[in-house]
């Protein structure tokens, strides 16, 4: 989806975008001076005003401070109906709303599956679909916020996306031939885009079997940090101790990682392998 399509205007984007416009109109405000007191870019708000662009914790606590009068948390209140909204995991909603949409370089390493950012919505449907007791309604609800937190790698300013994933991932079957083919081609596409890198690690890498886990560098004055999955919960942290432990780890895989012109030419052929 680009982030130019407007949202359904009953959506909670929809209702929190419209209100932030309203305001900012109303107290004669330019986006830019918006964006001076978010300590974002005027592109930022316009995405914002635009429904397209899903508003932080801090984004609208900065509005509420800004609107509002004692102690009002109007903006709060609206983010949460969006967040609140079940595309996801309630502890995968700090990363995907509040963390991914501000990093500047994403580390990630995934030793089973593609990552959710560069995953196709057949792939990704199929995963979904398999959970346990997942309803038509989750499934799909799930998969388009998937699709939805894809578009921070379509932004003007995308963030570096550095992957490596184990060389099983290729062969790994997800629903069918027709499925994978796509899957793969779509890796192919995407590391054609100058922020986003893709290396093969082989599979004799004892250092990945801990699980898979992303690493976020954020502005400047902000901690780096993690997000490690478990099969029944995962964690987001900044605490530095455990931060430098996955660094330290990201940075082992990857001596296993081959080049990414070796990987690439490995995507391709294990692509023409399934039919």
């Amino acid at each position: 989806m680009s982030e130019d399509v407007p949202p359904d205007p009953g959506t909670p984007h929809a209702r929190f975008a419209a209100e932030m416009r309203r305001l900012r109109e109303a107290a004669q405000l330019s986006q830019s001076s918006v964006a001076a007191r978010l300590g974002c870019t005027q592109a930022q708000v316009s995405r914002l005003e635009g429904g397209s662009r899903t508003p932080s914790k801090y984004d609208a606590e900065q509005l509420d401070r800004l609107f509002g009068s004692g102690g009002s948390t109007h903006f709060a209140d609206l983010r949460k109906h969006i967040v609140a909204r079940p595309g996801g995991p309630a502890w995968f909603i700090g990363w995907a709303e509040e963390v991914e949409p501000v990093a500047l370089v994403i580390r990630s390493w995934d030793p089973l599956l593609v990552p959710g950012l560069l995953q196709t919505e057949s792939y990704a449907r199929h995963i979904f679909s398999n959970g346990p007791r997942a309803t038509p309604d989750e499934v799909e609800e799930r998969v388009q916020a998937r699709m939805r937190r894809q578009q921070i790698l379509d932004r003007d300013d995308p963030p570096m996306f550095l992957v490596l994933i184990d060389e099983g991932v290729l062969r790994r079957r997800v629903n069918g031939p027709e499925v994978m083919r796509e899957q793969l081609g779509h890796l192919l596409e995407a590391v054609q885009r100058p922020n986003i890198s893709i290396q093969v690690v082989d599979p004799e890498c004892m250092a990945g079997l801990a699980g898979a886990f992303m690493i976020a560098e954020l502005p400047i004055g902000q901690p780096e940090t993690v997000h490690m999955d478990s099969p029944a919960l995962g964690h987001v942290t900044n605490d530095h101790e455990l931060v430098i432990s996955i660094r330290k780890r990201y940075e082992e895989i990857r001596l296993w990682a081959y080049p990414e012109r070796v990987s690439l030419k490995m995507i391709e052929e294990v692509r023409r392998e399934w039919t």
